[in-house]
């Protein structure tokens, strides 16, 4: 069995300042008060007030006691005048500055917060962690001890068992004005087992930054060995820092890696290197160089410059964890600069982009690299509204160079220029739950190859026009009494979509980014069977669906979704992808495509569970079936997921790419579980010199280039979106597209209503 790799990296952070009262970091926030908190007023109420002149004041009764910004809720409470001291028991619950505690018994000082906390549990609610100790006893405002602690970012088990993972400590001290604290006795549990102990830590506790030496990390692989990193910090400036980790591998030898990180109000960035300057399993230095910065111009625009460069091709596989990339063998550099403004109703956006790939072949898996794009310019927009009355558009003009890599190992592919242009109107019409949207969209593409093409020329071109009508319904009734709610909502959402594109030949024109959709709820609603620009499917078929939805009214979350649907060829398809989604395949003359049956659910309590089915009806039998399922972590809102997806848009597709890179929080290794917390909230936060601004905080950005024929590649990424579908990608292509025309959410009363459920 591996040992995952062991990113202790401000563990104590982690740990136990959220674990035990992230306050100051919550305080560095918020404005300077006008007044010091321990001369604010104490207020109390309660259902009944004993008061004995000068002496105590006893409370009963939904109790409350308020001083600044600490509350607490108690059955019963004293309160003595001359020595400022509170005893809460029965039900207590403390509120301060974004920590809640819960206990049975506690006694404090109001004003200055010294006194203890018995068996209390604590959450954090901004973190979205929680955790307990048998005693907190606090000093002062800055200064406390709990005594066995426990803390986990796993949601609480109903049931009182203990979470799938959570880290330890026997004693943990913490004084916030020195930015300070001192962990004892540290153990991480994973499902009930100690996997990790550490004696004592020392870390710093607020926000604040501490030059010092963090907590080893260690790791254990069959390609590496034993390996032992030991980071430095070095606190170069409020808005600058460097990182500094020597680290041996037993097998390979010393190397030495570093990360510098600069935050300014106009711009932001990192550098990461690697080095091993002998490695001795190959026989050569080896090394790892990434940059991300990203500079506001002001009227220039912004611009991104992003990439990533490894020494040899066995870099992915001696080395998979670095940046945990989406494609670790096709390394992108990249420049872009984007300069956004507004016309009228208009969104317009110009961009300049350079962008070429490093590919690490195997030479017995060699891949085909895509097209460097050297320059990329272009202008997009969309817009509705305003002088466009009820019309929606979008379009975009694009020029590209496309050259073939250095290490090309697709053959003498050709190098062209190309200039395209997209560009969609529709004239939506909703009321109710029925909507109805034609539209009209042309995509029309301009070739000047180096070498002559197929039949003997060196530029040609094309201009292709679709048509097509989508409709929906959505109706819907009370369905009471179903799974045991009590009040719930379900719809019936049937869709139909006719796609008409006349027939154009393009086998002879050249393709760079174009590759055959794979037949899936995204691209099933599309109008294209190709992604990219260079191929579009002559077509005259009709897409029909029906989607079912329980909605639960109270929160607007959705319960359960089930549908079905299937395409009806009118013709042969004359442009159509091959079996592998390469383009330029055969005619397809089946009438009837596969059925398409999908669903999903949220019944089960913290789960969240998707399929789809492929069944073919030639052969009668399933082609394919998808099961996927969410487990706990960091979920969408609920509210979100029943949105109809022309009211999701991309915000929704992000917040799904997000819960990617972090579902199956409490199920993956411990370890892993700590690099992805201490990525996001380590307490090494750069603030820009003379400007705050939290919004940059210690964020670290997760960057997904989905490397697909639509973003300059011929090697297809099979990708699962989820049900919630941002405009383009429901419809495979790069450029400005309108969204699909689901009816958006209305109040009760607003769709025609269907008979009641039984």
């Amino acid at each position: 069995m591996l040992v995952p790799r062991l990113a202790l990296r401000r563990l104590a952070w982690l740990a136990l300042t959220a674990s035990v009262i992230g306050l100051p970091t919550a305080r560095a926030a918020e404005p300077a008060p006008t007044r010091p908190a321990a001369a604010l007023p104490i207020e109390l109420s309660a259902d009944r007030l004993t008061v004995t002149t000068d002496r105590e004041t006893v409370a009963e009764g939904d109790v409350r006691l308020r001083q600044g910004g600490l509350l607490i809720r108690a059955d019963r409470l004293s309160y003595r005048p001359p020595t400022d001291r509170a005893a809460a028991s029965g039900g207590v619950r403390l509120e301060r500055e974004g920590a809640i505690f819960r206990g049975d018994a506690a006694e404090l000082t109001v004003r200055d917060f010294s006194g203890w906390f018995v068996a209390p549990q604590f959450d954090f609610p901004l973190l979205g962690t929680r955790g307990e100790a048998s005693r907190i006893d606090f000093a002062s405002r800055t200064q406390l001890t709990a005594a066995d602690a426990r803390y986990t970012s796993c949601p609480r088990p109903e049931d009182g068992s203990e979470p799938d993972w959570q880290l330890q400590a026997r004693s943990v001290t913490m004084d916030f004005d020195a930015n300070e604290g001192r962990a004892e006795g540290a153990r991480l549990r994973f499902q009930g087992v100690s996997i990790l102990a550490l004696p004592r830590l020392s870390f710093p506790v607020t926000g604040a930054r501490k030059t010092g030496w963090l907590p080893p990390t260690v790791g254990l692989d069959s390609r590496s060995g034993l390996e032992l990193a030991v980071p430095w910090y070095w606190n170069l400036a409020p808005d600058r820092d460097l990182t500094l980790t020597p680290r041996v591998l037993t097998r390979r030898g010393v190397g030495l890696d570093t990360q510098l990180r600069w935050l300014a109000p106009e711009h932001e960035g990192q550098v990461d290197t690697q080095w091993l300057p002998d490695d001795r399993v190959a026989g050569r230095a080896r090394g790892l160089l990434a940059l991300r910065h990203e500079h506001a111009l002001g009227a220039l625009g912004t611009l991104r410059v992003d990439g990533v460069r490894v020494s040899d091709d066995d870099w992915w596989k001696d080395f998979p964890r670095f940046g945990r990339l989406l494609t670790p063998r096709l390394l992108d550099a990249s420049a872009r600069l984007d300069r956004p403004w507004t016309l009228g109703p208009l969104a317009l956006n110009a961009y300049a982009q350079v962008q070429h790939w490093q590919v690490l072949q195997d030479a017995e898996a060699p891949i085909v690299a895509p097209y460097a794009r050297a320059p990329r310019l272009g202008l997009s927009g969309r817009g509705r509204g305003g002088w466009l009355g009820p019309l929606e558009v979008s379009g975009e003009l694009e020029l590209n160079r496309f050259e073939r890599p250095d290490d090309d190992s697709g053959g003498l592919r050709p190098e062209a220029w190309r200039w395209h242009a997209l560009g969609q109107v529709a004239w939506p019409w909703r009321a109710g739950g029925v909507s109805l949207v034609p539209r009209l969209a042309l995509n029309a593409a301009r070739y000047r190859t180096d070498e002559p093409m197929a039949d003997g020329r060196r530029e040609a071109g094309r201009l292709i026009g679709t048509f097509s009508v989508d409709a929906g319904l959505r109706l819907e009734r009370d369905a009471e009494g179903w799974f045991g709610r009590t009040s719930l909502r379900q719809t019936l959402e049937p869709r139909l979509l006719y796609v008409r594109t006349p027939y154009k030949r393009q086998d002879h024109l050249p393709n760079f980014d174009a590759y055959g959709k794979d037949f899936n709820l995204s691209s099933i609603y599309t109008t294209n069977a190709f992604s990219g620009i260079d191929r579009v499917s002559d077509a005259n078929e009709l897409t029909a669906g029906v989607t079912s939805r329980l909605i639960d009214p109270g929160d607007g979350a959705e319960l359960l979704r089930v549908g079905i649907v299937q395409r009806f060829r009118f013709a042969d398809q004359r442009v159509a992808p091959q079996a592998d989604g390469d383009v330029d395949g055969p005619v397809q003359d089946q009438r009837l495509s596969d059925i398409l049956l999908f669903g999903s659910t949220t019944l089960l309590p913290r789960w969240t569970l998707d399929a789809s089915m492929q069944y073919s009806p030639d052969i009668g039998r399933l082609q394919r079936s998808i099961l996927g399922r969410q487990l706990p972590g960091r979920a969408v809102p609920h509210g979100q997921r029943s949105l109809p997806p022309g009211a999701r848009g991309q915000r929704a597709v992000r917040a799904r790419l997000a819960v990617a890179a972090e579902r199956a929080v409490c199920r993956q290794p411990p370890a892993q579980q700590l690099q992805r917390h201490l990525v996001r909230r380590g307490p090494h936060q750069l603030q820009p010199e003379g400007q705050p601004d939290h919004r940059f905080a210690g964020r670290r950005r997760v960057r997904r280039r989905l490397l697909d024929p639509a973003h300059g590649g011929r090697a297809p990424v099979h990708r699962r979106v989820g049900r919630h579908h941002a405009a383009d990608a429901a419809t495979g292509t790069r450029g400005p597209v309108a969204t699909r025309t689901e009816p958006a959410a209305g109040p009760e009363g607003q769709y025609p209503r269907l008979p009641p459920a039984a």
